[in-house]
Formats: structure tokens, sequence, C-alpha cells
């Protein structure tokens, strides 16, 4: 077992990490050492019908209008919506699939802090 860095802290006194736990997170602090820049939110591709009564999109077989991609996310509560163009949204894919990553490396965190608090023996069972 190894003593677990605390980040600004120094060492946590009594948190040991066990050889498995140093090298997940030894992993997880690589991964997010190349994440790059992310944006928050989801992207939904879709098609969809107007009002229009005598629009091609109410015959049969429909022809629907769009794709439209619309990237949404909340800003200060709220939720804001943006159209994105085709090439829009090759260019920030990376952004999307970067922030997914930093959410799952971020959980991945939150889980070896939680086993080593359960793992701690000063706690009362």
């Amino acid at each position: 077992m190894s003593a677990l860095s605390g980040g600004s802290s120094g060492k946590l006194r009594g948190v040991r990490l066990t050889s498995r736990q140093a090298r997940a997170l030894a992993r997880i602090q690589a991964e997010l050492a190349t994440i790059g820049p992310c944006l928050p939110g989801s992207v939904v591709v879709r098609e969809g019908r107007c009002g229009k009564a005598a629009c091609s999109c109410r015959k049969t077989p429909p022809r629907l209008h769009g794709p439209f991609r619309s990237w949404t996310r909340k800003v200060s509560k709220k939720t804001v919506t943006r159209l994105l163009s085709d090439e829009q949204l090759a260019d920030y894919q990376v952004f999307f699939d970067n922030d997914r990553r930093l959410k799952h490396l971020l959980h991945e965190l939150e889980e070896l802090g939680l086993a080593l608090v359960e793992a701690d023996a000063r706690f009362e069972r």
C-alpha cells in the first residue's frame, strides 16, 4: 500500500492506497492530462414536420424537414439551445466527447475516494 497524496493538502494520514487503487489513480491522472477543451450539454439530430397542411412533410411518404442539429445545455439554470451546422458539429464533436470522458473520469475518482473512506478503520462498523 502507498500513502495517498491529498492534492494541495499533502499526505492524508491513515489513508492508504492498495497497489490496484494506486494504478487506477495513476491511469485516471494520465487520462485527465490528455483531455482538451470540453463542451457540456447534449447534441440531438432530428427531422420534423412543419405546420403547413400542403407541405411535402405531410404527404405519404413524408419528406421531413431537417436534419436539424441542436446543442442544448444549462446556463444559469436556464436551458440554452443553439443550432449547429454539419461543419460545426464535426468540429465540436471532439469537445462533446471530451466532456463525456471527463465526467466518466470524475465518476471514477469519486468511486475511488468512496472506496478509500469505506476502508478507513477509523469509522466504526
